[in-house]
C-alpha cells in the first residue's frame, strides 16, 4: 500500500500498519536498544508516519529510512545519559534550537504566553542536562535576508536567462526534497539557493558557536525542535552536504509533539530560564517573530524589499488574495496601472501540484513562489497539530493561530546581532563566507520522474 501523496505505482519498502491508516518507518536493532537504555528509557519511541510527509514519493532510501528513524528522542537520551558517565572524553555539549513556529502550541499546551513557554521549555531543556537553548529565527533573518538579494539579482537577469524566475522558496524540506527527487531539473533552477533556517542554524552552531566556546564542532551535540517531521529529513540532506567537514550542522531533530510528550513523562521539578543567545551571557528576553500568519513569511518580506529595490515603493502591508483556495494566496504590485510584481503563497501538495504543472505549461505568471509542503503553513505541520485520531486538531490550529499572530514582527533588516554576525562571523554581507555558509546549490536527477501524472 502506498500513502496518500505517493505518484509512483508501486512503493518498495514503506506499508501500511494492521490499522490500514498510517504508515511507519521504524528500524532500531536489538543491540542499539539495549545501548540506549538509560534514566528514560520508558519514553515512547518516536514514530514518523506516512501521511506527515511530503517527500515519500521513492524520495527515501532504505539507508535513509533507518536514519530518520533514529531521529527520535532515544538519540537525544543516550548522550544526556553519556555525559553522566565518568568518561568525559565522550561527554558532548547539548544545545537546543527551537523554531518560533513551535511556541505556539507549547505556550497552548501549557496555557502560557509564548514567551513564558519558551521560558519554562528552556528550563525544562537545562534541568535535563541540555547546556544552551537557541531560538532559531536569528537563521531566518539570515536566510529571508540572502533570498531578498537573490530575488532582485534573478529579477533583473530574468531577460538573459528564463530559468531565473519564478524564484521558489527552499526552506520547506520536505518540497525541497520532493523537487530534487521527482520533479528534477526543470524546477531545481527555480529553487532559491538561500539554505533554509535549520541549515543555517547548524552552522552558526556548530562553526560560529564553537569557535566562540573554543569547542571542536563535533564536541556539540545539536538537536532542532521544529513543527514537522521533513525537518528529520533535512538534517539527512545536511550529512551529504557536510561529508567534506567534520561534522553535520543538525545532529537530531524532534518534533514539537515529540518533545512535549518528554515533558509530560518527566517528573523533574523546573525553574524557569531566558533563552539563550550565541553571545555569551546575553539572554532573548521577548519572543518575537517574521511576518507571515503561519510561517517565517518569506513572501512578505521579499516582496517588499523588491518593490522598494527595483521600483522605489515602500510597501507597509502586503495585501493578499486568495484564489483557488485558503492556501493558493497572490500579492500583487501596480505601478502607472501596471502589475510589476505578482507574489504568490503556495501550501499544500495538491496547492505544489497544480503550481508545477502550471510552470511546465509556460502558464504560471507569477515572479515569485513561498512554497510550503504543509496546508495552512509551517504552524500546521504535522510534529505538533494532530489529535489523537490522526487528524488536525482543529481547536488547537485556531489558538495556534491566534497566539502566533499576537508576537510582536521584527524585521530582519532592523536585528543588531544579524549585522554583527555578518561582520564577525562572515567578514561583510557580500563575501565568500556568505556563499559558503548561507547557500546551497540543489543537485537533481536530471529528469522529471511521474510526479506530474497525479489524478486528484
Amino acid at each position: 500500500m502506498k500513502c496518500e501523496h505517493c505518484t509512483r505505482k508501486e512503493c518498495s519498502k514503506k506499508t501500511k500498519t494492521d490499522d490500514q491508516e498510517n504508515a511507519e518507518v521504524d528500524a532500531t536493532s536489538p543491540a542499539q536498544e539495549k545501548e540506549e537504555k538509560g534514566e528514560f528509557h520508558k519514553l515512547a519511541d518516536a514514530k514518523i508516519f506516512l501521511s506527515d510527509c511530503l517527500a515519500c514519493d521513492s524520495c527515501v532510501t532504505a539507508e535513509e529510512g533507518m536514519r530518520v528513524s533514529q531521529q527520535n528522542a532515544k538519540d537525544f537520551f543516550r548522550v544526556l545519559n553519556l555525559n553522566k558517565k565518568c568518561d568525559t572524553s565522550k561527554h558532548k555539549v547539548l544545545a537546543v534550537s527551537v523554531c518560533p513556529q513551535s511556541l505556539p502550541y507549547f505556550a497552548a499546551k501549557f496555557n502560557l504566553s509564548v514567551t513564558d513557554a519558551s521560558r519554562r521549555l528552556c528550563g525544562f531543556l537545562k534541568s535535563l542536562g541540555v547546556h544552551y537553548v537557541f531560538d532559531t529565527t536569528i537563521a531566518a533573518d539570515f536566510s529571508i535576508l540572502e533570498s531578498q538579494q537573490e530575488f532582485v539579482q534573478r529579477f533583473q537577469q530574468h531577460s538573459e536567462d528564463k530559468r531565473t524566475l519564478p524564484m521558489l522558496t527552499s526552506a520547506c524540506p520536505g518540497w525541497v526534497r520532493y523537487a530534487e527527487r521527482v520533479l528534477g531539473s526543470p524546477i531545481t533552477p527555480h529553487l532559491c539557493t538561500a539554505k533554509s533556517p535549520q541549515q543555517i542554524m547548524g552552522s552558526l552552531v556548530k562553526d560560529y558557536f564553537a569557535r566562540q566556546q573554543n569547542l571542536p564542532p563535533e564536541k556539540i551535540f545539536h538537536v532542532i525542535v521544529g513543527p514537522c517531521y521533513d525537518k528529520k529529513l533535512e538534517a539527512l540532506r545536511e550529512d551529504i552536504h557536510a561529508a567534506a567537514h567534520s561534522a553535520p550542522g543538525v545532529d537530531c531533530v524532534l518534533t514539537s509533539g515529540e518533545l512535549l510528550q518528554i515533558m509530560e513523562q518527566s517528573d523533574l521539578s523546573v525553574k524557569e530560564e531566558a533563552v539563550d543567545t550565541l553571545f555569551g551571557d546575553l539572554k532573548e528576553e521577548e519572543v518575537q517573530r517574521h511576518d507571515g500568519t503561519s510561517s517565517d513569511g518569506y513572501l512578505s518580506h521579499v516582496f517588499r524589499h523588491a518593490a522598494k529595490e527595483l521600483f522605489g515603493e515602500d510597501v507597509e502591508k502586503v495585501t493578499y488574495r486568495a484564489l483557488r483556495n485558503k492556501d493558493f494566496q497572490e500579492a500583487t504590485l501596480e505601478k502607472d496601472g501596471e502589475v510589476v510584481l505578482r507574489f504568490a503563497a503556495a501550501y499544500g501538495f495538491r496547492n505544489i501540484q497544480n503550481m508545477i504543472l502550471k510552470l511546465r505549461k509556460g502558464k504560471f505568471p507569477y515572479h515569485f513562489v513561498e512554497v510550503l509542503a504543509c496546508p495552512g503553513g509551517c504552524l500546521h505541520g504535522r510534529g505538533q497539530a494532530q489529535a489523537e485520531d490522526g487528524h488536525a486538531d482543529k481547536a488547537l490550529l485556531r489558538q495556534m493561530e491566534g497566539i502566533y499572530a499576537e508576537l510582536p514582527v521584527r524585521p530582519p533588516e532592523s536585528s543588531q546581532h544579524v549585522q554583527r554576525l555578518y561582520q564577525e562571523w562572515l567578514h561583510g554581507a557580500d563575501t565568500p563566507q556568505v556563499q559558503a555558509a548561507l547557500h546551497t546549490s540543489f543537485p537533481s536527477p536530471g529528469t522529471p520522474g511521474s510526479g506530474l501524472d497525479i489524478k486528484w
